[in-house]
């Protein structure tokens, strides 16, 4: 059996990773400011997320939602304190996608309506419910195509005025910063006026923080940059530093019933200890403050650089749109001076490094890129 090629890849395999370091099998090595598309928010092998998680594997690995776990409530009570949603209940499954089908289902369950508000250009994931309001046809088959979707364009707010005054979405799910699309975000007034619309409407509103959470912008979730906060937040990539984990953070507004919601895999024991380390790391190294630090460095270095058409983003949620002739810069980044960098299209480079990033490792990859592009 061979693999489904669906993955456009480097011809690069790291074999062991310690902290934004990695190191392939000929003993190369790499400076990881992608994470992973975000994953890795505590840096690869943190001590103490690697002994936590070993000590659970040691213990009990799994058991289903059928008995009492209690480190599910542990990493809810955790999770509660440091995002600043304490009276908030949280579901636990599997994968952002997964995360995002569950609260647009809980906002159907809430109000009784069909229908959801996305945003242009967004991405939700590519599970059936995610990836009909995800903004992007090669993706969505006929079988998902969804016509109780409407997109309208990010920061018109004319636009969503006009839609959610017929009184008829469950949900507008918006992203805290649109990731996939080349990070785009909605300004603190949208968000507010979002905010406000919802409430007259009798409209849930869903923050999709799945990437631009966890304290990647320097605060918790990029929501709470604007002062709002959301019905349903829902949350995955930098949860648990790569073990497979996804949350749903839900408003005392909405009530809980047997069998609402389910899942086989979602709060299991590794799951559960691997995001209570994450939780535990940021807390004690102060992680979400280092973002917004060191994310500051990087937008008073690049922001009017000759290679920068323009800067996006908060933190360490960053988009470079390249000008033209520095198209390829991306490139001679990772096989010249060996960083790992993201893309979105090919004229925008996008920085997702751990929370852990030092300011000497910040420093070191503006001097690459200024040496490339003098």
């Amino acid at each position: 059996m061979e693999l489904f090629n669906v993955y456009k890849q480097w011809d690069i395999e790291p074999v062991k990773g310690l902290g934004t370091t990695l190191w392939t099998a000929d003993g190369q090595t790499y400076t990881d400011l992608y994470g992973g598309h975000a994953v890795i928010s505590v840096g690869h092998c943190h001590p103490h997320y690697v002994e936590v998680l070993t000590q659970q594997a040691q213990t009990l690995g799994f058991y289903s939602n059928a008995v009492k776990n209690s480190l599910q409530s542990t990493l809810a009570a955790k999770l509660g304190e440091l995002s600043g949603y304490p009276d908030y209940s949280l579901f636990l499954c599997n994968s952002g996608a997964e995360a995002n089908e569950n609260a647009l289902k809980l906002a159907s369950f809430a109000t009784g309506r069909a229908k959801v508000l996305a945003f242009c250009k967004a991405f939700h994931g590519r599970t059936s419910g995610a990836v009909g309001v995800t903004d992007n046809p090669k993706i969505r088959s006929a079988f998902n195509a969804n016509p109780n979707v409407t997109f309208v364009p990010l920061n018109d707010l004319d636009a969503v005025e006009k839609e959610l005054s017929q009184g008829t979405y469950a949900a507008v799910i918006v992203e805290g910063i649109q990731g996939v699309a080349g990070i785009f975000e909605p300004t603190d007034e949208f968000l507010q006026s979002l905010r406000i619309l919802c409430d007259k409407t009798g409209t849930m509103l869903v923050a999709d923080e799945i990437q631009s959470g966890y304290g990647r912008t320097g605060l918790f979730f990029a929501h709470q940059h604007a002062g709002i906060k959301a019905d349903i937040i829902t949350t995955a990539k930098g949860m648990a530093n790569g073990f497979p984990i996804g949350g749903v953070l839900i408003g005392p507004n909405i009530k809980p019933s047997y069998g609402m919601l389910g899942t086989t895999f979602g709060g299991n024991h590794l799951a559960c200890a691997a995001a209570i380390a994450v939780l535990e790391i940021m807390k004690e190294e102060r992680l979400v403050e280092n973002a917004a630090k060191v994310g500051a460095y990087f937008k008073e270095a690049l922001q009017g650089d000759k290679a920068v058409k323009e800067y996006r983003g908060r933190g360490l949620m960053i988009g470079l749109e390249l000008k033209p002739e520095y198209v390829g810069l991306r490139d001679r980044l990772l096989f010249e001076k060996h960083f790992f960098t993201g893309a979105a299209g090919e004229n925008v480079i996008r920085l997702l490094p751990s929370l852990t990033v030092s300011m000497e490792t910040a420093e070191e990859f503006v001097k690459a890129w200024k040496e490339l592009t003098k």
